[in-house]
């Protein structure tokens, strides 16, 4: 059930302190002074207040993997690091290429409570690359899919990258892809470079990543659709979507958490944990894609979480599986990347992780503060700093890039449609729904 809220004395998106009362679920009101009878207050002196998170690619996992994650245990470890809404990758078994399958993630999310849950539609069946899924049939389901990828694969063949791209123009849907050429990145190891040459690993080069976004991006100019570009990780990238913007094509980008922060150096201790496709790059590469977000060419932070098994990660390197999770940190990366280098403010914080993401996936009431609005927020604490451990990680997997690492912030305080999932810093372990 949803009880009144007065939360007293936030930041509103880091600027001025005001109260905000929640009411039905809904942003009643904002000022200074407020009060209602009976409600509960939340001191919220200091916080931040932000609109709640939303992660445009998130691995849920369920159905078929739930060893690694489950919808209610990513759902959980979104709420833990602030997010209120996750779209969740079709790469699940089976492979969300269906109506039926994507109505099925809904309703997944639907009892979890803990975070509003979005699928995203396979383009092509079994994420193949061969024939086009049932784009139409996705869009026109229940769960209203408005967004389409392949990731964890590439949508190589250009012709049928195209006929998606001209599919999807009439219900004014986007296609995200996970530009890797395959045949440049066969049994690569991590970035190809400096590092790579001295540990004796099959490189990853820039070229297979940029190769794709300059072809994509020339095609949704031809047709006149929507493109989104999964997890940016080159300067070369960078530049090619600047440029592609500067021509008028309607591309949107994003840039992980972790392509923010860490470099190739990384891999030097052969830790799997630092394993994820693409590759983490070199410092360069970091100063650009931060450069990119700070001046609007890269849209939007999200997060790539992909949760996996121990035993996918406890291994010889070249065996280990791709992938990070990062739900439950990405704010304070962010904070730590981006606000503590002066890159951007917390009213940009919220448009990369809030507004522009829902925006672009077509999340109705979501990114937003406004009177009207529905009560989705995360309340921060900027001030705050400790060492990521396994206790902050709230999800079935445990493999994160950042444990042992000194991160800034800290969410106090996640409450997704007038509910708290997150209070003084817990994860509410029932929600009274």
């Amino acid at each position: 059930m949803t009880e009144t809220l007065v939360i007293a004395g936030a930041r509103l998106l880091g600027g001025d302190s005001a109260d905000v009362v929640i009411e039905k679920g809904v942003i009643a009101e904002i000022g200074t002074g407020l009060s209602r009878s009976g409600a509960r207050v939340i001191d919220a002196a200091g916080l931040i207040a932000l609109p709640g998170l939303v992660d445009l690619h998130t691995h849920l996992r369920e159905p078929g993997f739930e060893t690694s994650e489950t919808v209610l245990s990513g759902t959980r470890a979104a709420a833990a690091g602030g997010f209120t809404a996750v779209f969740a990758m079709p790469n699940t078994q089976p492979v969300a290429d269906t109506a039926g399958v994507v109505e099925q993630e809904l309703a997944f999310g639907e009892a979890s409570g803990y975070a509003t849950v979005q699928p995203i539609g396979a383009v092509t069946i079994g994420q193949k690359g061969e024939r086009l899924a049932e784009l139409g049939a996705m869009a026109a389901s229940r769960a209203r899919v408005r967004v389409f990828s392949d990731d964890g694969s590439c949508v190589w063949d250009p012709l049928i990258m195209r006929r998606a791209l001209e599919y999807v123009k009439s219900f004014n849907g986007v296609i995200a892809q996970h530009a890797q050429d395959p045949r440049l990145t066969q049994n690569a190891q991590m970035n190809e470079g400096v590092v790579s040459a001295e540990l004796g690993l099959a490189g990853w080069p820039s070229v297979a990543e940029e190769s794709i976004i300059a072809r994509d991006v020339l095609l949704a100019e031809h047709v006149g659709s929507r493109l989104h570009v999964c997890h940016l990780s080159t300067a070369g990238s960078v530049d090619l979507i600047r440029w592609a913007k500067k021509r008028g094509v309607q591309v949107t980008a994003e840039v992980t958490p972790h392509h923010l922060l860490l470099t190739d150096d990384l891999v030097r201790g052969y830790d799997a944990r630092y394993k994820v496709n693409p590759p983490l790059r070199t410092a360069e590469d970091v100063q650009a894609v931060r450069a990119g977000l700070a001046d609007g060419t890269i849209d939007i932070v999200a997060t790539d979480h992909a949760p996996h098994p121990a035993e996918n990660k406890a291994c010889e390197w070249q065996a280990a599986a791709n992938g990070m999770v990062g739900l439950e940190s990405a704010l304070r990366v962010v904070h730590q990347a981006m606000v503590q280098t002066g890159m951007l403010e917390w009213n940009d914080v919220a448009r990369v992780m809030s507004t522009a993401p829902a925006r672009i996936g077509q999340l109705e009431g979501f990114g937003s503060l406004a009177v009207g609005s529905p009560a989705h927020l995360a309340l921060y604490d900027p001030s705050a700093s400790g060492v990521f451990t396994n206790a902050d990680l709230h999800g079935r997997s445990h493999n994160s890039p950042y444990l042992g690492r000194e991160l800034p912030g800290r969410v106090q305080w996640t409450i997704h449609g007038g509910i708290p999932t997150v209070e003084d810093g817990r994860l509410v372990a029932e929600l009274q729904k």
